[in-house]
């Protein structure tokens, strides 16, 4: 049986601020790992050869270093050999970087203030770490490391010990291996053209990234980040991120001649394949790099066509960096309140282009220099702001309606019909409102015959009998108080029979003198199959009440076995209004 190795306290452990990443500024080695005792590490150097001969950048080298140098502390603080490393220690490590806190180094200033006894200012109160900032709802930095620095970090690792394992000179086996599951063959072997590349070279401690959606900064909170700047070169730098879309460090490359106010285009070095391109820009943005110029010349900054576009305010005069560009929009942050990076005024620019409906995609994508039209189409969505704005229209619109009185009934159609019909407030079937529920059940429409009908609400439940004397009074001529109503000609009509005594007669919410509630009546009862496609109708309760009513639309096949059987008799009446129709009441049915 195999002996395993004590569990390290990962808890405790302290990560050793031993060794740096410094920069030399020569071409050919932009950056060198030391260890504690100001020595180059050899692996490191030739790993870092290895990246300048495969066209990477000097910010790539620098971000691969950091990496790098976490490994090399951690390694240092259990006392491991880079080449002794094996999966164990990758697992620790990858475990320590998920829970440990992120080692928070003092500022250079703060160390001088240590060396020299003196003590710090204290820091301004700020929000908790990881809190979202209640402007912007950006979260800010956690204590912990973030998910996609430790993505990042394992794919470093993997990368240095693959090459010192095809070079000889590493451990025989990698200790970041890939997962389990995607180790073997080939990585998209069996890819599809038409579908886009997946992530089949995973490794095994790669933790899981959260897609996040791009921030833009309003409107209203960009004047107020604009107006918070102090400076000319501020402003115009501002105003050229917002409109040309450049990344913040592609901006800092531009040189004098670069700037062509008479075609509103300014050029700049591309990040990834560091090539140059011309990108337009607004009238606005060189408007302030005109006041920046002028007032910089005048200072005694250099003037010439080779010359960097923008430097310090201060002398020496210096290009300006991004840790210095950075720095300025942090002092304008801190001023409102806000968290927003530089990067977010690309996204700004980006979501500007894309949502322009005259705007070609295409035409976005070739500003923002993405090699993925796929890519782009971030930006295409709505934000965050944008929904919170149309969910509270969307509240607004329907407070507005609910307060909406309803439209008044149109000329020619009877109150009396249309409140009984209707279910609205009055007396309705003689129960003054008391009613539970309401149905709905369907009435003719003017002009229309037969069943094409529309729905209303009609009362479910009454107590006595009360929704018979209501059908009584639905069948009858508008405008009758007694046992008759007069027709056209002057004629005395029978009385209408009470629906209680005769369940083929009328039912609430049907034609007049109740012709097709009592067909559809005895249809139900021949077919009951029909009873699926809603409740047609039921018998008189034990309290002698009528709780009929026509709950759903009745099939097809019902209409047309009804029209087949009823074909040899007269048409049904042609209803002209509500509660009014072309024929007397006492007409007979004409479908037995």
């Amino acid at each position: 049986m195999l002996e395993r190795d004590p569990e390290r306290e990962l808890a405790s452990f302290v990560l050793p601020e031993a060794g740096q990443l410094a920069e030399t500024g020569d071409r050919w080695r932009p950056f060198v790992l030391l260890d504690a005792d100001g020595v180059e590490i050899e692996p490191v150097v030739a790993f870092f050869a290895e990246l300048l001969a495969c066209d990477k950048s000097a910010a790539t080298i620098r971000s691969y270093g950091m990496d790098l140098l976490r490994w090399w502390r951690f390694l240092w603080g259990w006392g491991v050999a880079w080449d002794r490393a094996d999966r164990s220690d990758a697992r620790d490590f990858a475990r320590w970087m998920k829970i440990a806190n992120k080692p928070a180094p003092l500022h250079w200033r703060h160390r001088r203030d240590i060396k020299t006894e003196t003590a710090p200012k204290p820091a301004p109160e700020q929000l908790p770490p990881g809190a979202p900032n209640p402007i912007t709802g950006k979260s800010s930095p956690g204590l912990r490391y973030a998910p996609t620095t430790r993505a990042h970090c394992e794919t470093v690792l993997r990368a240095f010990y693959d090459f010192h394992l095809s070079e000889g000179t590493g451990p025989i086996l990698n200790p970041f291996p890939l997962d389990r599951s995607r180790r073997h063959g080939r990585a998209h072997a069996h890819h599809n053209p038409d579908e886009r590349f997946r992530h089949e070279r995973q490794g095994r401690y790669r933790p899981a990234i959260p897609k996040r959606a791009p921030r833009r900064i309003p409107d209203s909170m960009f004047n107020a980040l604009f107006a918070a700047l102090k400076h000319d070169r501020d402003r115009a730098l501002l105003a050229f991120w917002v409109s040309n879309g450049a990344r913040a460090e592609e901006l800092l490359t531009s040189r004098q001649r670069d700037a062509l106010p008479g075609q509103q285009i300014l050029g700049v070095v591309r990040k990834g394949s560091r090539a140059y391109q011309q990108l337009p820009c607004s009238a606005d943005a060189f408007v302030w790099l005109r006041l920046y110029q002028e007032s910089a010349w005048r200072a005694g900054v250099p003037r010439g066509q080779n010359e960097w576009l923008w430097s310090t305010l201060r002398r020496p005069w210096r290009p300006l960096n991004y840790p210095a560009a950075r720095a300025m929009f942090n002092r304008a942050n801190s001023l409102l309140g806000t968290n927003w990076t530089l990067h977010d005024l690309r996204h700004t620019a980006a979501y500007r282009l894309a949502r322009d409906p005259k705007m070609p995609l295409t035409d976005v994508q070739w500003v923002l220099g993405h090699a993925h039209l796929s890519t782009t189409q971030l930006y295409l969505p709505a934000d965050r702001d944008e929904v919170i704005e149309h969910v509270r229209a969307h509240h607004a619109r329907r407070a507005k309606s609910a307060e909406r009185t309803p439209a008044s009934p149109a000329a020619g159609y009877n109150p009396e019909s249309l409140t009984t019909s209707s279910g609205l407030p009055g007396d309705t079937c003689g129960d003054h409102g008391r009613h539970d529920a309401c149905r709905t059940s369907r009435v003719p429409e003017p002009g229309r015959r037969g069943i094409e009908s529309r729905r209303v609400a009609l009362p479910a439940q009454t107590r006595g009998g009360r929704l018979a004397d209501h059908c009584m009074r639905a069948s009858r001529h508008p405008g009758s108080s007694g046992e008759t109503s007069s027709a056209t000609d002057g004629r005395e009509t029978a009385p209408s029979p009470d629906p209680r005594s005769s369940p083929d007669l009328a039912v609430a919410g049907e034609f007049p003198g109740g012709h097709l509630a009592a067909a559809l009546e005895r249809q139900s009862r021949e077919h009951a199959s029909w009873q699926r496609l809603g409740p047609i109708g039921t018998r008189v309760d034990r309290n002698g009440c009528w709780p009929l009513t026509t709950a759903g639309i009745v099939g097809r096949a019902a209409e047309s076995d009804l029209r087949r059987r009823c074909q040899a008799r007269p048409p049904l009446a042609a209803v002209t209004d509500l509660g009014q129709h072309d024929e007397p009441a006492d007409r007979a049915d004409p479908c037995p």
